[in-house]
Parts: structure tokens; sequence; C-alpha cells
């Protein structure tokens, strides 16, 4: 037995937390933090809330960038964790064949019956990783084809297919790519005829503003890529597992079936890393060809049994509890309250998305006091007013959000799929009172705009 009591360490030293962040981690994080008023000290957190220190709850509407699909701390997947453990299984021996990862892609599986393998890797972008590997070696192609503004992940194939520059940016060369319009099907029938295309990767709806793919476009690139010889990938990272009220998000599209799906996130319930490659059984067949490649493609702690019991216990809930029922009705209660307010807030311009995953759109005012203000803002840096609506949120109404992207005056919510009326009437009250008051001559949350201002400008 140890000495180790991580009670006492983490009341000891808990108090340190930014300082320690500072000075041994990214020393960008606490900043940031500080400057938006964020730096907060959470102490406990159950389902789709958070307690600080003072016992104030905080509605969670960001799941920890969806990670979080059952809120925190769910007690059938809690259970199934420590009873995993309890049951000091010969995990991670390499040279056997455990009853956890194949019950999880068999139950996976389930819900893509038109896949037949599953590869199990530690996180959204190696399963995006996975996919560009398997795609590229089952074609003998190697280039891969991604939309403008698509976030598939930082790694260095994942990074390769991100739309974002800002991401790019000093970490070149990456993997031969191009980039598309995101429903322009005459670009990627363009280069699909240039005869090395290995696959399209794309995301049902992008993270990055909450923009889903237009009406028929998954189904008409499908079949131009199988025409060519080039596979179809699903990066269902976020939008999997329900999030957009259905299990899959390509799932909403009649006649869909990618030839390799990526799931992360929501996967675990949030307690250990995990993600999965689901693909076609010749894909799978073609990379482990033989005995001698049985390792081709592996990763150390891929398939452990905690990750696997966790999934496995997700699912199970997401049956039981009918989350994905759930998260089509809430979202569309939510999303509609809040596309009533369009007509109401001339710097509110769009409410758009499916289930769970919202985005809130501002944009240019009319009037002439707004426009002023707005021009201020932007004329520093673009995504600023959406900043000044989520800072609000959380100091006047402790709820936490978060802006959709660098540059972008998006608001993007992704709460947890257990979320009810109770906390669409919260939301939409907080919000419409921060929306009255940036549309008011009182001006506190302009106050704050004039020191991101100075912040943004302080940066370039």
């Amino acid at each position: 037995m140890t000495g180790f009591d991580l009670t006492a360490l983490l009341a000891e030293r808990g108090g340190e937390r930014y300082e320690l962040h500072a000075r041994h981690l990214n020393h960008q994080l606490p900043r940031m933090l500080h400057t938006i008023g964020f730096d907060k000290v959470y102490e406990r957190a159950q389902g789709a809330y958070f307690w600080d220190t003072d016992g104030q709850d905080y509605l969670d509407m960001l799941a920890g960038f969806g990670v979080m699909g059952l809120g925190r701390h769910h007690p059938v997947v809690r259970k199934a964790l420590h009873d995993v453990l309890d049951a000091e299984l010969p995990d991670l021996t390499r040279f056997d064949c455990q009853p956890l990862p194949g019950l999880l892609a068999e139950k996976l599986l389930s819900y893509a019956p038109h896949l037949d393998r599953v590869f199990f890797g530690n996180s959204g972008t190696e399963a995006v990783e996975t996919a560009l590997k398997f795609a590229r070696y089952a074609t003998g192609r190697g280039r891969i084809l991604y939309c403008t503004h698509a976030f598939h992940g930082l790694t260095t194939g994942s990074l390769s297919v991100n739309g974002e520059d800002g991401f790019r940016d000093g970490f070149a060369p990456l993997l031969p790519d191009t980039a598309l319009e995101m429903g322009d099907l005459d670009a990627l029938e363009r280069e699909l005829k240039r005869g090395d295309v290995a696959a399209f990767v794309v995301e049902p709806i992008q993270g990055k503003g909450v923009h889903p793919t237009p009406p028929g476009f998954l189904r008409a690139a499908q079949e131009l890529l199988h025409r060519h010889k080039a596979l179809l990938i699903a990066d269902e990272v976020q939008t999997g597992l329900g999030r957009t009220g259905d299990f899959f998000a390509y799932q909403h599209e009649d006649g869909v079936e990618p030839d390799l799906v990526c799931v992360a996130k929501a996967l675990s319930g949030g307690y250990v890393p995990v993600g999965a490659t689901l693909g076609k059984d010749w894909i799978f067949k073609k990379v482990y060809s033989s005995m001698d490649r049985v390792l081709v493609h592996s990763a150390s702690f891929g398939a452990n049994a905690q990750a696997m019991a966790a999934g496995l216990a997700v699912l199970s809930v997401m049956e039981d509890e009918q989350i994905v029922a759930g998260a089509r009705h809430t979202g569309e209660l939510l999303r509609s309250r809040l596309a009533a307010l369009v007509d109401k807030y001339e710097l509110l311009h769009d409410v758009r998305g499916r289930g769970l995953m919202i985005g809130i759109e501002f944009g240019r005012p009319t009037s002439l006091g707004l426009r002023g203000r707005w021009t201020m803002l932007q004329a520093a840096r673009k995504g600023l007013f959406a900043q000044m609506v989520v800072v609000p949120l959380l100091q006047r109404h402790r709820i936490l959000t978060q802006v959709s992207g660098d540059h972008l005056e998006v608001i993007k919510l992704i709460p947890p799929l257990i979320i009810g009326e109770r906390e669409v009437d919260r939301f939409v009250e907080a919000f419409t009172a921060v929306m009255d008051d940036a549309h008011g001559s009182g001006g506190l949350m302009w106050d704050f705009g004039r020191t991101l201002v100075k912040q943004a400008l302080q940066t370039r």
C-alpha cells in the first residue's frame, strides 16, 4: 500500500490550478480565461451542471466539446468502470482476444448495418487518421478531399484535411490534399476525374459554424466517389451517437452508406479516451491482408477494458433512456424557441442545426447606433461579438457556452443529450436577457466589448 492520497493532494494543492497551468502547461490558457472572466473554480459536477466553491450551479451547454453526451458521472457508466476494475481482467496482453472489444464492435455495428468491422483507438483524431490510412491503402491512391472550414483533428494526417489555416500554419508539409466548398459537386467530380483520389472526408454537420451539408449532397457525393472508385468517409466524431437526433448524422439523408465512419467523444461517457473507425469488410481485409500485417495499424491503449466497458455502458444507457429520441425532441424545442427570436433582435441573424447541435449566428445590425458599435468590433477582430455574448451568459447567468470557431460570429450549443425543458427554459431566458442588453442603451456588454478590442489589438 502506497502513501498516495488523491483527496489530500487535491485539498492541499487544488487552489494552485491556474498557477500550475501557467507554469507547466499551455500558458496561454489561464491567460485567456483570466481575460474573459472564465477563471472559475468548479468543485463538482453532475449531469448537465457544475457547482462552484460558493455552491452556485452552472448549466453546461458545451459538454466538454461534446464528450459528455450523457452528462457527467452517469451512474450506469460509473458502475461499469468500477466493475471492470474490480474484475482484474488480463487487459492489453496483446496476444489474446478479450471479449469486450468484440462485444462493443458488434453493438456499434448494429447502428450501421452496412459496415462490418471496427478499429479502436483513443481519440477522434486517431479515428480519422485510421480512416485516412485505410482509404489510401485500400485504394492505392494518395490524395484526400475535404471541405473548406472542416475540422477533423490536429495530428498530422487529420490536420492535412483541416479547413482552417490557423490550425495548419507552420506545420507543413502535410499530406497531399484538396479542399472543396461543401456542396460543390462539380468541383468534387473535377478532382475525382484526375484518378488519384483515395477518399472524400466530410462532417455531416460542420462543427465550425454548425453548417449541415446541403440536402442530397452526401448521397450525390457517394455516387460520384464510387463511380470513380474512391471512398466516402463520414466524420461523426462530434455528430455521432445521437447528437443530431439520429444515431449518426449521415442517417438524416436516405441512401447514404459511408465506406468508413469515425466515432469518438461521447462513446465512453467522458470517462476514458476512446475512438473507433467503422468500415467495410473489404477495406479491413486489404489492410490486414496477411499474418505479417497483423499489427500494421495498432494502438497501444486501443480497445483497453475500461474504454470498452464504458462504451458498452453508454450504448446501453442510450437505448434504455431513449437518448436519441430525447435529443431530437429537446433539440427541436430549443432551436425553434431561439429561431423565434431572429425577427426580434437585429443582431441575431440565424439559428440552425439538428438535434442538440445548434448554431446561433450574429450579423451586422441595421440601426445606426448598433452599426457603429458592431463596426468597432469587426475592425479589431471578427468574432468578438459572439464572445461578448458568451461572457455574460457565464458571468451573469451561469451558463457555459462556446464561440463556434476563430473569427466566427457564431455560438455553438452542444449540451449533454440528457437536458430537458427546464434547461431549455433557462437558456432561452438568459439568452433573451443578454440580447436585450446588447440592443439596449445601457451597454454593459459593449463596455466589455471595448476590453476585448484592446486585447485583440494587443495580440496582432
